[in-house]
């Protein structure tokens, strides 16, 4: 038997595993525990006239966008005002007012929001010229149309994103309207609803800021490329390489769970999809192989929330992170790798560290894909994403990029389907399919917009009140400067920031609100903002909110607490590493050489090896209570920047393993 005949048998195999590996690997139960733990995916499915109604604003929706971005033509308000548009429309006729509410009806009542919403944002687009020539002399019909807008986009809001951003929102409007009536360097002058509703509707300081425009522009084109990937069935290539790679390894389907899901963070916005898409297949295969429920569940979750820290992509905030701080994309995709891989690898050693335990084998090789067979039957498939990155690296834009990218997945799309037809069978990528991705990308960008908008209002606050340098000087005057006890504030901030907000929201809060402290202590921006993303990211796993770690115990029908708790412990490189990159940026590739970034890289993954060691209790045997403190202060000392520290954490960590073999050799020899 052949190679490609092997690959294909093996692969037959896997699909078999899956098909019985429990009801948790059923399609609609897992589509309907998303729509339950991820608001995102809680969209209803029209099943008559009414689909052609989303289906064709989606299509027109996806159009304008193209044209816009393809053009040039169209001016950067317009664009904002017409992309909200679309927004608030497709928002009322996708998502229900509640969960309980079914999902193949639409009420009279959401038809009329959706025609508002729409009709307050094409009010900017059809008095452009007019509102421009007023310059600031707003009539009353422009603040009652600001108003309803701004209420209207609260609803969806509310509906979509959840109450956590909104109550932000809300606090921070309040706070613009009643700053007088507040305390300390809280206080301001105050300012009328007439000028607070002009300023967040109609000003590109509002929600038609920063924020709303990178999502206008090439977040949009990203979320329709990474729509055209999936339809590639890259997520399917993904596993199956990485079973090629680890799942004969100890602990086998773990460490796929860890590998897939760094992967997929590529293609993925959202650490509760990553969670349930890859989770399907990997927890069911850790439970089976001998992991309990919550550790399996734990490995999944923490591994999905890190692929929104993995560039390329890091679930659209690299954009947004490009925008705000004037940098360009491919430097903040460079500042994000060694961190990424850090956290990744510290998951990895904790992972192998609980298999060796245990006593857990891997897979049976004869029944994984063969590497080598399996990528240069479908290796194709990683070129969009190769073509992404090369046009970025020769300096091209991040729409030219994006833009490059799905020209490449459509042509791969239609040359397979040409070899489908050619061998009689039916095509992989049609009419239809085409359909299917605008209608995806459309749904997809309705939560990232909403977000961005919403985070339009609090940088409108910010920027008319100037909280953003108070909230910053506050954190610092409570913590006396210090800079140590400053960050320690900014991490618990932009958790609790973070709690249930989309991989978008979340960047912009923590970043607006938090990242300002540390910049203020004179450290780099681009760490400062990075520093707030990880902590906001990192609250998908940390109790008590926790979403992602959620999904994992639903499908590992573990303890949801016990699961988040070990989820945490699985990611505790992301409590760690943000420290380091503040404190010595060469981890970002700031201001430092090969040799630097090789130095603070090798000295960190000792680091976390010492960490995991500690909190696992094993690395050749089980540790004493005192071996397990001095893993973990051996383990600080290498994370700790310092040559000093790192050749403490050497010896120790050095010491520590020669005692464990010796220990081992010993008892073996007595034995």
């Amino acid at each position: 038997m052949s190679n490609d005949e092997n690959t294909t048998q093996n692969e037959e195999q896997f699909e078999s595993q899956m098909e019985n590996l429990g009801p948790t690997s059923n399609e609609a139960e897992l589509k309907e525990m998303m729509k339950n733990l991820d608001r995102e995916q809680a969209y209803r499915e029209h099943t008559c006239w009414r689909q052609y109604i989303t289906v064709l604003v989606s299509i027109a929706f996806v159009v304008f966008q193209l044209y816009s971005s393809l053009s040039g033509m169209v001016t950067a308000q317009i664009l904002r005002a017409t992309h909200l548009a679309f927004v608030q429309m497709l928002a009322f006729l996708l998502f229900p007012a509640t969960k309980k509410l079914p999902r193949n009806h639409l009420p009279w009542y959401d038809v009329v929001l959706a025609l508002v919403g729409a009709v307050c944002w094409f009010y900017i687009v059809v008095n452009f010229q007019e509102l421009a020539r007023r310059t600031g002399a707003f009539t009353f019909l422009d603040i009652f149309v600001a108003c309803v807008g701004i209420l209207i986009l609260a609803e969806s809001c509310r509906r979509i994103v959840g109450l956590p951003i909104l109550i932000i929102a809300t606090c921070f409007v309040l706070y613009a309207l009643f700053g007088k009536y507040m305390p300390g360097f809280f206080n301001h002058r105050g300012y009328s609803i007439k000028r607070v509703a002009a300023h967040l509707f109609y000003n590109t300081e509002g929600i038609m800021g920063v924020p709303i425009g990178a999502c206008s522009t090439f977040i949009f084109l990203f979320i329709l490329f990474g729509a055209l990937l999936e339809k590639t069935g890259i997520g399917q290539f993904f596993i199956d390489i990485c079973n090629a790679i680890a799942g004969g390894a100890s602990g086998g389907p773990a460490k796929v769970a860890v590998l897939t899901s760094a992967l997929l963070g590529t293609v993925s916005g959202s650490s509760v999809s990553n969670t349930v898409g890859s989770g399907s297949f990997t927890i069911p295969m850790m439970k089976k192989l001998g992991y309990k429920s919550e550790f399996a569940g734990a490995v999944e979750a923490a591994a999905s929330t890190g692929g929104q820290l993995m560039p390329p992509i890091m679930g659209a905030a690299a954009f947004l992170m490009a925008e705000s701080l004037g940098m360009s994309y491919i430097k903040i995709v460079k500042a994000a790798i060694i961190p990424a891989l850090l956290y990744f690898t510290g998951i990895f050693i904790t992972v192998h560290l609980e298999a060796h335990k245990l006593g857990l084998k891997g897979l049976p090789r004869e029944q994984l894909p063969k590497f080598l067979p399996l990528f240069l039957r479908k290796g194709y498939m990683l070129l969009p994403l190769i073509a992404i990155v090369f046009f970025l690296c020769i300096g091209r834009t991040a729409v030219y990029a994006a833009f490059m990218g799905i020209a490449v997945c459509v042509a791969i799309g239609v040359i397979t389907s040409f070899v489908d037809v050619a061998q009689g069978r039916k095509p992989t990528f049609s009419a239809n399919d085409i359909v299917e991705v605008m209608c995806s990308a459309a749904r997809n960008i309705i939560s990232v917009a909403i977000a961005c908008a919403m985070a339009g209002i609090i940088i409108g606050v910010v920027t008319l009140t100037g909280i953003g340098l108070k909230f910053g000087a506050g954190l610092i005057s409570i913590s006396h400067g210090i800079a140590f006890i400053t960050l320690f504030l900014t991490m618990i901030s932009s958790i609790i920031l973070g709690m249930g907000a989309p991989t978008t929201a979340n960047y912009l809060i923590t970043s607006t609100i938090t990242a300002g402290a540390i910049i203020q202590l004179g450290y780099e921006p681009i760490a400062a903002h990075m520093f707030a993303f990880y902590f906001g990211i990192i609250a998908d796993v940390t109790p008590p909110v926790a979403l992602a770690a959620l999904a994992g115990a639903a499908i590992a029908k573990g303890k949801p607490m016990k699961t988040a708790l070990n989820a945490t412990k699985l990611a505790i490189g992301a409590f760690i590493i943000p420290y380091i990159f503040v404190f010595s940026p060469a981890m970002l590739m700031i201001n430092t050489d090969l040799m630097g970034i090789l130095s603070i890289s090798m000295s960190a993954i000792i680091g976390m090896f010492a960490i995991s060691a500690a909190l696992e209790g094993y690395v050749f045997r089980k540790e004493s209570i005192v071996e397990r403190i001095l893993f973990a202060i051996a383990g600080l000392s290498c994370v700790i920047p310092g040559y000093t520290s790192d050749a403490i954490g050497f010896v120790v960590i050095g010491s520590l393993i020669a005692y464990q073999i010796i220990r081992n050799r010993a008892e073996k020899a007595k034995a």
